[in-house]
């Protein structure tokens, strides 16, 4: 599988044979999962929602958006539970306007799971913790 490093953003071919948590960068040797949400940016942004193989779950949320502060434990919790098998990333639509409008984000937050440039599916709202796991794993 193809994973992109969350440090250097280069892509990384990840063995079966071993343990996708164990894994390092080939390039910068950072580990390739840190089981925490990534800063999704318009210059990382295509590495991982587009070159890599691996699942993309993405926040879109604002600074100033109530639910999406509540939201934030649930995606943090998710992203420490469901490492390697999704890889979890947060874009802020104020400092990456362009992001949003490309994706047509209308309300916040707004979830979305990308594979491999395409989006499989998309969620407006925040959802509890059991929600959000359930909505996911229909895409395991």
């Amino acid at each position: 599988m193809i994973v992109a490093c969350p440090n250097c953003n280069s892509l990384n071919r990840l063995p079966a044979d071993k343990t996708a948590l164990e894994g390092r960068c080939g390039k910068c040797k950072q580990m390739l999962f840190t089981q925490q949400p990534l800063e999704l940016t318009s210059v990382n942004f295509a590495a991982h929602a587009n070159k890599a193989e691996l699942p993309l779950v993405v926040d879109f949320w604002a600074s100033w958006c109530g639910p999406c502060k509540n939201f934030a434990p649930v995606f943090n919790q998710a992203a420490q539970e469901l490492e390697p098998q999704f890889r979890f990333g947060k874009i802020n639509t104020e400092q990456q306007q362009q992001l949003a409008a490309q994706f047509n984000i209308r309300s916040i937050p707004t979830i979305m799971l990308f594979k491999q440039g395409k989006v499989l599916a998309q969620q407006a709202g925040a959802m509890p913790g059991q929600a959000f796991s359930q909505w996911l794993s229909q895409y395991k």
